[in-house]
């Protein structure tokens, strides 16, 4: 890896065992039936029999494709019980995604993006891009997204729709304005959404997030930001909202851009 004017370049010409392994990742997200089925299995693990009636097609092709899922590290298979038939329950496999499983890869796909690459596969950068525009239009539509990691709202998805969104846990002495991302008394590190602990504000150039003097602070891709001064956000960021286990941390989905 090198640094050229203050960004970072990943030869992956000098890497060819990355580079193939990230090729494959895209082949397998890049198939429509795939992210359906992430979809089906997001909620509750299934058996294939189940999986293949959510996305109608063939219990083999079903089969053909989890195998395929299973490879990327995002789904995870376990011994359960089948539903009851006159003959029965029998054990079956049941698919699951793993905690996160959804949200890491838009993760992965933001951090690619995100660095300057130089490839040996001039197509690789499209590919990317492509992988990425699916996932966000299966996991979030067009609506920009904050995508909660860890703690009770774990997997919540909230959606960014306001010109300016404020940012706060649940207050319960004032009544929640439209817009507002509103998190549980759990995460007891971010400031009562009444004095909002940050905000998003919808610009010509896409987004900004702004730390409002919070007590716990606002780090983005895990740097602090300085309190009052907006910094852009990109598709993949991580940011989180004060320290420690009872802070909230968010992946940022941004399907696309407003000019």
């Amino acid at each position: 890896m090198t640094t050229t004017g203050g960004e970072q370049t990943t030869l992956l010409q000098d890497d060819p065992e990355f580079f193939e392994e990230l090729s494959e990742y895209l082949d397998v997200l890049s198939n429509p039936t795939r992210l359906r089925i992430l979809k089906a299995i997001e909620r509750r693990p299934k058996d294939v029999r189940e999986i293949a009636g959510d996305i109608r097609t063939s219990y083999e092709n079903t089969k053909k494709h989890l195998d395929k899922l299973l490879r990327t590290g995002v789904v995870k298979k376990e011994a359960g019980l089948g539903q009851e038939t006159a003959r029965g329950v029998h054990p079956v496999w049941k698919y699951s995604l793993i905690p996160g499983g959804m949200e890491a890869i838009i993760r992965n796909l933001g951090l690619f993006s995100n660095i300057n690459m130089t490839l040996a596969d001039a197509e690789l950068n499209a590919r990317i891009a492509r992988v990425k525009g699916m996932m966000a239009e299966e996991r979030t539509g067009t609506t920009p997204v904050l995508i909660v990691v860890g703690g009770p709202d774990d997997g919540a998805a909230f959606p960014v729709q306001e010109e300016v969104t404020a940012i706060g846990r649940r207050d319960a002495a004032a009544e929640p304005a439209p817009g507002e991302i509103i998190f549980s008394d759990y995460y007891s590190a971010v400031t009562r959404v009444s004095r909002p602990h940050a905000r998003i504000t919808r610009s010509k150039g896409g987004y900004v997030i702004e730390d409002c003097g919070s007590t716990g602070g606002t780090l983005l891709n895990a740097e602090p930001i300085t309190a009052h001064s907006p910094v852009p956000l990109s598709d993949g960021d991580l940011i989180d909202l004060g320290k420690g286990v009872k802070g909230v941390r968010l992946i940022v989905a941004l399907p696309g851009r407003e000019g």
